[in-house]
């Protein structure tokens, strides 16, 4: 089944019962049973729900994996993967990772001695030198938020395998329409689904996908015992979003590469940070593992004052948090998305005062890049 079909027809597309072609909201906590113990698939809604479980079944057939899970939001879904280590466990991270998720592993899971080292993990040497007897994973953002960066998954499963450790990928840049880490040997993929699957900044949530038997019983235990589920209500909202994904993402990257054509010409970019671009450092190797480059990109106009004001000029780009809705969204990362990194470990990593970071929606790419033009005048 190609990827297109596969948005629309993969996993649990209606209800058997009375035919509709749109899987059914089922807004109930709890399940009659016919006996004690015997019940018809469904016994609580925090273990388990119809709705959701559509939602989980379409996200392991678009990532090909063994089983997939629904959270209340990403880092719901990223706190329960954490919780499969125990305390005094290592994991090697992402240096350029997303704020929120360094926020939960340096305030919130140091608490508990769950170690981590951050590291460009886009230089597999580095990766190598970070790991430590005690280290348990290795957890890759790529492309990167917001430097668009590019780790190897094929190299990184390859150092996993001769360590003994668990590869996880946050693919929420790349969605599955893209990209497909399990593919390429990773053991977890997971998704702020908010963001390109949900794709109408309509709804809050999580989605993550394992690879074996022995995950999938290993999360759904977390999952069911921590409680961190997705509602019915979002769970659809997910499933009719996931229908339209592969249009939208093609109409996306197709903006991207208008608006990436304005700001290579504009005097006042001085740098273009979107592995589409030939001269990207990390270019040959994206092509090798995605079907596309996305809508992500980030520019540096030289100084916050600059920035401030395009953010604060522009019309059709939205100022605001997230990213992956079918309307563009802008954002300054060192204050928003980034802020609760301290600043010179934001400058360490390249996300300056002045960078500019946008999420191309399905507009007309003219109006953009005209919004753009008068807001950077």
């Amino acid at each position: 089944m190609k990827a297109k079909t596969k948005m629309v027809h993969g996993g649990i597309t209606r209800d058997e019962q009375t035919g509709a072609v749109s899987v059914p909201i089922y807004q109930v906590s709890t399940y009659k049973q016919d006996g004690v113990g015997n019940f018809r698939g469904y016994e609580y809604s925090r273990t388990g729900n119809p709705t959701r479980h559509a939602l989980e079944e379409v996200i392991a057939d678009l990532e090909n994996g063994h089983a997939g899970f629904a959270f209340g939001s990403g880092m719901a879904a990223i706190t329960s993967v954490m919780m499969l280590f125990n305390s005094g466990d290592h994991i090697v991270m992402t240096d350029d990772v997303y704020g929120g998720s360094y926020r939960l592993m340096t305030k919130v899971l140091n608490r508990f001695e769950l170690d981590h080292s951050f590291v460009d993990t886009s230089f597999p040497e580095q990766v190598e030198n970070a790991i430590q007897e005690n280290t348990k994973a290795l957890f890759i953002e790529t492309p990167t938020n917001p430097l668009l960066k590019t780790t190897d998954i094929r190299k990184m499963a390859e150092i996993a395998k001769k360590h003994n450790l668990l590869l996880i990928v946050d693919n929420t840049f790349a969605s599955p329409y893209w990209q497909q880490p399990l593919d390429f040997g990773a053991d977890i993929v997971l998704h702020s689904a908010t963001k390109y699957i949900g794709g109408h900044s309509d709804v809050v949530a999580g989605l993550v996908v394992v690879g074996t038997e022995k995950l999938a019983e290993d999360l759904h235990f977390i999952q069911n015992s921590v409680g961190a589920v997705l509602g019915p209500q979002d769970s659809w909202l997910l499933l009719r979003g996931i229908k339209t994904l592969a249009l939208r993402m093609e109409a996306i990257e197709k903006n991207t590469k208008d608006i990436i054509e304005f700001l290579q010409k504009h005097d006042k970019v001085t740098k273009i940070y979107y592995p589409g671009l030939e001269d990207h450092r990390d270019h040959e190797l994206a092509k090798s593992q995605t079907s596309g480059f996305g809508g992500m990109v980030s520019f540096d106009v030289g100084s916050e004052e600059l920035a401030e004001q395009v953010l604060a000029k522009v019309k059709y780009f939205t100022l605001a948090e997230s990213l992956g809705a079918v309307e563009s969204l802008i954002s300054l990362p060192a204050k928003m998305t980034h802020a609760s990194i301290p600043r010179d470990r934001r400058i360490e990593l390249g996300i300056t005062d002045g960078l500019i970071r946008v999420s191309v929606g399905i507009e007309d790419s003219e109006d953009l890049i005209e919004d753009l033009k008068q807001a950077m005048k």
